[in-house]
């Protein structure tokens, strides 16, 4: 399970890109949750992913 404090989970869900996963895709599959609904929240703090870096800036 994902924070759900935007800063906590921009760190969690960066540090699992860089460290264990390819791809948001992968990442959301293997943690079960949806895509839209993590890119909307970390949009909503001010985040986007960049799928180039593979990370939320």
């Amino acid at each position: 399970m994902l924070p759900s404090d935007p800063m906590m989970r921009l760190s969690v869900v960066n540090t699992k890109l860089r460290d264990e996963y390819e791809s948001l895709e992968e990442l959301c599959r293997d943690m079960d949750v949806e895509e839209k609904e993590l890119t909307d929240s970390l949009a909503a703090a001010g985040f986007r992913y960049d799928p180039v870096g593979n990370q939320f800036k």
